[in-house]
């Protein structure tokens, strides 16, 4: 029987090249949805799943990650000076309580699986892992995918990933995942296949757990294209030995934010949700009165 699920790992060693000149200095996870870092999204998701155990893996220009989430001592006393308790209140609620940080290094960009693989010695033999890519901000209106899909491995005991449905015309832009109608049983998963070949519509969406096997079929998994170890490709393994579900987030929503548009997206929806800036902001959107822009001629 394995152990209670607390750990989850969050790969943060990418650079963020398609945004810069932005990522230059900041770390993309270091963007803001309205007023808060995509990476706060993130943990706070996985605390509301249970999740005690945080593990970075990190690179050396993503110091700012991990200052964030530490004790501003020097802040906190000039907000306490200056009556700003309000802020101060922002300030502690930035870390969830009973969350510990671990941090260890990515030495080299090989890919999604070597990075899990870089948090094998933090995770004990029995122990099943979370794992969320922070790109993905995920939002529902009464509680996270990951406490969902938390709940949902306490009945089925082996791995889970979360699934939504794309629409069939771009199934080769998203990893996909073949299932069971009656169950979503996962049996076969597909990088970015042609829509006629494309084994359902269902989309994985950055969202993991996985019991204690797939970090030992990391650790023989051979790299692939590029010289990376894929998380697919040991996922693909762990199918073959082990019953895999799908998880499918519906009555909320994903965007991609490694990507400008889902970024561009993820900032307004979320300022329309934000009961403090929701009404104006709406207003604000309302009075543009924009008109359709021309599609450039190809």
């Amino acid at each position: 029987m394995y152990a209670k699920l607390t750990k989850a790992i969050i790969p943060v060693a990418g650079l963020g090249t398609r945004f810069l000149p932005a990522t230059k200095a900041i770390p993309k996870e270091m963007l803001t949805v309205v007023d808060k870092p995509l990476i706060q999204y993130i943990i706070h998701e996985a605390a509301e799943a249970g999740i005690t155990d945080i593990i970075f893996v990190t690179h050396s220009s993503k110091g700012a990650i991990e200052n964030h989430f530490d004790s501003h001592y020097e802040l906190e006393a000039k907000l306490i000076e200056g009556g700003k308790l309000d802020r101060l209140a922002t300030m502690k609620a930035i870390t969830p309580p009973n969350v510990n940080f671990v941090s260890v290094r990515q030495p080299e960009a090989l890919g999604l699986g070597h990075a899990i693989l870089c948090a094998a010695h933090i995770i004990a033999p029995n122990e099943p892992f979370a794992v969320l890519l922070p790109d993905v901000l995920m939002h529902h209106p009464r509680k996270g995918c990951l406490a969902q899909m938390a709940e949902y491995y306490e009945t089925v005991h082996t791995s889970v990933i979360a699934l939504e449905q794309v629409p069939m015309d771009q199934v080769n832009k998203y990893g996909i995942a073949g299932v069971s109608e009656v169950d979503l049983r996962v049996h076969q998963l597909v990088e970015k296949p042609k829509p006629e070949e494309a084994p359902s519509n269902l989309s994985v969406v950055g969202r993991y757990i996985f019991t204690p096997r797939l970090m030992e079929l990391l650790k023989t998994t051979k790299a692939g294209v590029g010289g990376e170890i894929q998380l697919t490709d040991a996922m693909a393994t762990l199918l073959n030995e082990e019953v895999m579900f799908g998880f499918e987030f519906k009555d909320g929503k994903s965007y991609d934010c490694g990507d400008k548009l889902g970024f561009l997206r993820a900032n307004i929806e979320y300022a329309l949700r934000d009961p403090n800036l929701g009404a104006a902001f709406n207003d604000y959107l309302a009075s543009l009165e924009l008109k359709p822009l021309k599609k450039k001629k190809e």
